[in-house]
């Protein structure tokens, strides 16, 4: 794996308590309002991109004129000026950031755009977890690959401010003008060789009655650590074992490590615990309560809980969707799909239908959170994507009002969307309600893929018709679960509909779907329609929530209609896609991965695109497959434009990552849903990608920098689904229409 630049020792960050704010303490917030980063892309890419003349123009897709995470920065907009960005004594640099850090590097791109603001060194830089605060209603959800869309401008204005106010506090020192100042590794120089440390100025810096002009942030050509790749700031105490995720926090003297034995069908009930006395009385246990999703087993250590949870005889009642299995599901979204608005009569067709399982999250780190509640207060430490509802529906399960709800964020191993629900949290508080006790509730891994969250299943019925080789019409129609949205997703949407490039009585989920799922091709007459089964699941967000299955599903047709115009993969994609922009970047891709070269029998290149929330991609895969049922990705080449790379490193964890999530759901990670609960238990059972399944020979390439910074978090799935599907139909001459594409049931199920 390569980015043309070598590597360097990570840096270790120190260590510092939470400090009061005070006068000792230089604190600035952004006074400026921030531009929007739609209003720079709207036009240059959505509505005038570089199109190839000779095909048939698509109108631009609502996610093409306003997407999920535009939504979400005009949601944000109103307290982006409640960042704030610290100074203290020490001279550190701090900011508590509102959003989670679940292992994407955000901590880390943060920290390289405040250190290039203020001209510190990163390891001078310390980024936290904000807790839930309230006072940001919609300004603290981390999705929709968000992050550094949504804090690039607040973040950097806030750092600039914080500048200007250390160089005119020594300005007003030596009686002469910040413009005069120079500042390097947080030292302010002057003339006749002056120098102040940021620890020396922040105290004075802090006086409200310094006079200071509003400040800009730099220009992208002043960058140091911004756009150069850099290790994570935590990646040794990661892989040292030294993080501190919620378990591993000692917060709360007494805390009682805590398991929840659970119904055997997914939402079933407790009717009757038969030998309560009997495990309350097992070595080391001290409680048994009930709550509403099980009897919960409070021990001195996990074993004893976990000995005593296995050992309850529960009588329960029945769950939510106790006659479902994978089969009757996929039948349910057959019949509830939207039909075609071009019939079949005088032109030619290529059509598919896909089904796609449902799929864990399956993050390292299962469920977990602690919990202290008492009569008139509680506090909580869990890692959470959407900690302010998390921190009002706890509340209101207390019976408490929320100002007494302190609601911690902890580093998340893992997530994928998981952590946008906090359900380990909210059921940690009943526990401790009911106890009257305080617990470290683990879920484990039987718990975290058979109750936790998962994708949904889906059912994609596409249809292209073609003409004088052109596509003249492209019409995808998606049947789903439905995907739980209540996070807090649905009150930023809505205080935003205005602004939403659709209207009408549209149900939220196509709101959902049509700001995040468009063509990146010129496919003529182009639509895009959804239609959820409301099935009584845990399902959740997976990474690009609807974009994998959909977009995955339509880079698969692409080879098929290429085909049927006889037309080579790459050509085809080149000649259709919308913009140069996106072509440069298959350009990349193919010219690096070698696209056409020759291959041994059995084995295929696959290609793929995609483009979302200003960014786009493209994946070149190779296959070998001589062994159908074991297929194996052996090589792999990526290209993305990013707009602005933050941390080009970064980038290029996240769309391997995204490549090893297309190659296990793709061939064969998936869901076995029986009798209303998932078979799987295990990361022995859901075979997600190992070491053994990733190619040894993997490229990265990031395309230089052009404006602001796009989404990338979920950006790496769909193209290498679409990539992967088409080099193994190419290996072995087959059509996949059902993913995982080896799904058997090759293991014995836990006990429910």
């Amino acid at each position: 794996m390569s980015l043309g630049t070598p590597e360097h020792d990570t840096q270790e960050p120190v260590q510092h308590p939470s400090r009061e704010h005070s006068r000792r303490q230089f604190l600035t917030y952004l006074v400026a309002a921030p531009t929007l980063a739609v209003a720079a892309r709207i036009g240059a890419d959505g509505l005038a991109p570089g199109t190839a003349q000779a095909v048939v123009p698509s109108l631009p897709a609502p996610a093409e004129v306003l997407d999920l995470g535009d939504a979400l920065i005009l949601a944000a907009a109103p307290t982006a000026n409640l960042i704030v960005v610290t100074v203290d004594d020490a001279g550190r640099v701090g900011l508590a950031l509102p959003r989670a850090e679940v292992g994407q590097g955000i901590t880390t791109a943060v920290g390289m755009l405040l250190a290039d603001e203020l001209d510190v060194p990163l390891d001078q830089v310390d980024v936290t977890l904000a807790d839930a605060r309230p006072e940001l209603v919609f300004n603290q959800l981390t999705g929709g690959s968000n992050t550094i869309r949504s804090v690039y401008g607040p973040v950097r204005a806030a750092a600039a401010q914080a500048r200007a106010r250390l160089l005119a506090a020594a300005a007003a020192r030596w009686g002469t003008a910040p413009s005069v100042l120079t500042v390097s590794g947080g030292v302010v120089s002057g003339p006749g060789g002056r120098t102040a440390t940021y620890a020396e100025l922040s105290a004075a810096a802090a006086d409200p009655g310094l006079a200071v002009v509003v400040a800009t942030p730099k220009p992208p050509s002043a960058a140091r650590l911004v756009g150069t790749p850099t290790n994570r700031v935590d990646a040794r105490r990661m892989v040292t074992g030294q993080m501190d995720y919620t378990l591993d926090l000692d917060v709360v003297p007494g805390a009682l490590p805590t398991m929840v034995r659970r119904p055997p069908s997914i939402n079933g009930t407790v009717r009757s615990v038969q030998n309560l006395a009997a495990v309350k009385a097992m070595p080391g246990v001290v409680d048994v309560v009930t709550v509403a999703t099980g009897v919960a087993v409070l021990a001195e250590t996990f074993g004893q809980a976990l000995a005593g949870k296995e050992a309850l005889q529960v009588t329960w009642g029945p769950g939510t969707v106790d006659g479902e299995s994978n089969a009757t599901i996929q039948q349910k979204l057959r019949a509830a799909t939207l039909p075609f608005a071009v019939p079949p009569l005088l032109t030619t067709t290529v059509d598919a239908e896909f089904d796609f399982a449902m799929v864990s999250h399956a993050p390292m780190e299962t469920n977990s959170a602690i919990a202290d509640v008492r009569r008139d207060r509680a506090e909580i430490w869990s890692g959470l994507k959407s900690p302010i509802v998390a921190q009002q529906t706890i509340a209101a399960e207390l019976g408490l009002p929320q100002s007494a709800v302190t609601v911690h964020v902890t580093q998340g191993g893992g997530s994928f969307g998981r952590r946008l629900f906090f359900d380990a949290a909210l059921e940690a508080a009943r526990i401790s309600k009911a106890a009257g006790k305080p617990v470290k509730l683990m879920w484990s891994r039987i718990d975290d893929m058979r109750h936790g969250r998962a994708r949904a299943a889906s059912f994609h019925r596409i249809r292209a018709t073609v003409a004088a080789g052109q596509v003249l019409t492209f019409e995808h129609r998606v049947a789903s679960g439905e995907t739980d949205t209540r996070h807090g997703l649905g009150e930023i949407l809505t205080s935003v509909a205005a602004s939403l490039p659709v209207g009408g009585n549209l149900s939220f989920a196509q709101t959902i779907f049509l700001t995040t799922v468009h063509s990146p091709y010129q496919l003529g007459v182009t639509t895009h329609l959804l239609n959820e089964v409301p099935l009584q699941m845990h399902t959740g967000s997976w990474r690009s929530v609807y974009s994998a299955n959909t977009r995955g599903a339509e880079e698969v047709l692409m080879d098929e209609i290429a085909a049927k115009l006889g037309k080579d993969p790459v050509a085809f994609r080149r000649e259709f896609l919308k913009s140069d922009r996106f072509r440069a970047v298959l350009d990349k891709v193919a010219t690096e991965g070698q696209w056409g070269r020759s291959l041994p029998r059995g084995t295929a290149q696959g290609i793929g695109f995609h483009a979302e929330y200003k960014s786009c991609t493209a994946c070149l895969v190779e296959v070998d497959a001589t062994d159908p049922r074991r297929p194996r990705v052996t090589r792999a080449t990526i290209a993305a434009d990013v707009g602005r790379p933050i941390n080009p490193r970064g980038l290029e964890s996240q769309l391997l990552g995204g490549l090893t999530d297309a190659i296990g759901t793709t061939f064969r990670a998936g869901l076995h849903i029986d009798a209303g609960l998932p078979l799987e238990g295990s990361y022995s059972q859901f075979h997600y990608t190992r070491q053994a399944d990733s190619p040894r020979d993997a490229r990265v390439f990031i395309l230089p920098a052009t404006g602001e910074p796009g989404g990338a978090g979920e950006l790496g799935v769909p193209a290498a689904v679409g990539a992967v599907a088409n080099a193994y139909a190419r290996a072995t001459g087959t059509k996949p229409r059902s993913f995982p594409i080896e799904f058997p049931v090759d293991f014995t199920p836990f006990p429910r």
